[in-house]
């Protein structure tokens, strides 16, 4: 029996066997054992945690109350993207799972990134797109704000569709990283706010932490975690790392349409959709989790982050493309509309949506 499949045949097994109840001394749990010592382990949650504080601050760098304020007064785009977010990718994860008749650890993972935030990098690719950028933040912002008490209850709801998952959630440990996003979002909103001079260096220097940090990680932990890290490269677990994220996208573009939303916005209820805060859903899986239990399947976010972006990349180039062969799509001539005042003629603006200016 090879490592995975040993691993696999015991992970209902460590959902019900209590990290307290190991007195083996070698920290195994339903056997699987760390290659993380007890200080090694500390030191990544650490660092993860880090990670997460530094790139919410950017996140909240990139907010401005004005326009949180106007999408607000005018909710109808922002309560559609908010449906897409906590509505279509939590569903997706649990038929994914479903489909793929994935383990109980693997579900979780799986529901538990389906169910996190919209994330910073979706803001990128709706800017790349030429999407709404007021609406992309304030999604942002909303379902960041809406996952305190939305991700908890979608967790539970969905978790009941699977045998031995009903207890197996910590939502204590959930809520505390949902509660670490608010505080340094926050914080970023009122550097944006008092001194935005600084805004965009936080930015860069958080999206560049980040990417610095993710490949770092990830090279640690496959070299820590040997023939084990095949575990988050299995054709099921690669499958659904593949096909969420397109799902997201193709959604929530559909469900944009349906609601007759403009071009911009479609685009970026899109985005919005598809791609999920990754550093909030590693911060869970390795926090949250015991080593023991989680085992190397908390690097299944980096496989989603991978494919997340080659699909709005490839999706940007497809998009970029169409506009190079299209120009007239991309600058519409706005239309002016001749009326007679008093016997003279004077000229209404009229943009390219219809409406007057």
């Amino acid at each position: 029996m090879n490592t995975t499949e040993e691993y696999q045949r015991h992970a209902s097994y460590s959902f019900n066997y209590s990290h307290d109840n190991d007195t083996s001394g070698n920290g195994t749990v339903g056997g699987f054992q760390s290659p993380f010592s007890p200080v090694m382990d500390k030191a990544m949650n650490g660092i993860t945690i880090i990670i997460l504080f530094i790139t919410m601050i950017s996140l909240g760098c990139t907010m401005e109350i004005d326009k949180i304020k106007q999408h607000i007064v005018r909710p109808s785009g922002v309560g559609i993207a908010v449906l897409a977010q906590f509505g279509i990718m939590p569903l997706t994860a649990f038929c994914l799972a479903k489909l793929f008749q994935l383990g109980p650890i693997e579900a979780i993972t799986v529901l538990i990134c389906g169910c996190c935030p919209g994330g910073n990098l979706s803001n990128i690719f709706a800017l790349a797109l030429r999407g709404d950028m007021n609406l992309s933040i304030v999604m942002t912002t909303c379902s960041t704000v809406l996952a305190l008490g939305a991700m908890p209850l979608l967790l539970y709801l969905y978790c009941q569709g699977f045998s031995g998952l009903e207890k197996a959630v910590p939502f204590t440990g959930i809520i505390i990283a949902l509660l670490m996003t608010l505080v340094p979002c926050a914080v970023g909103i009122a550097i944006n706010h008092w001194a935005p001079r600084y805004s965009q260096i936080v930015i860069k220097a958080g999206l560049s932490i980040l990417l610095i940090a993710t490949v770092a990680i990830g090279v640690m932990c496959s070299i820590a975690l040997g023939a084990t890290v095949w575990i988050v490269l299995s054709p099921q677990i690669l499958a659904v790392a593949f096909l969420m994220p397109f799902i997201g996208y193709l959604l929530g573009y559909t469900m944009s349409i349906i609601f007759k939303q403009n071009g911009p916005c479609r685009r970026t209820i899109a985005m919005e959709t598809g791609c999920q805060n990754i550093q909030l859903c590693s911060t869970i899986l390795k926090v949250a989790f015991p080593p023991e239990v989680i085992g190397p399947l908390f690097l299944f976010p980096l496989i989603y982050i991978v494919f997340q972006g080659a699909e709005a990349l490839f999706l940007i180039f497809l998009f970029r493309m169409y506009h190079r062969f299209n120009p007239s799509s991309e600058n519409p001539i706005k239309k002016a509309e001749y009326v007679t005042v008093d016997n003279t003629v004077e000229v209404v603006k009229v943009s390219s949506s219809g409406m007057h200016e």
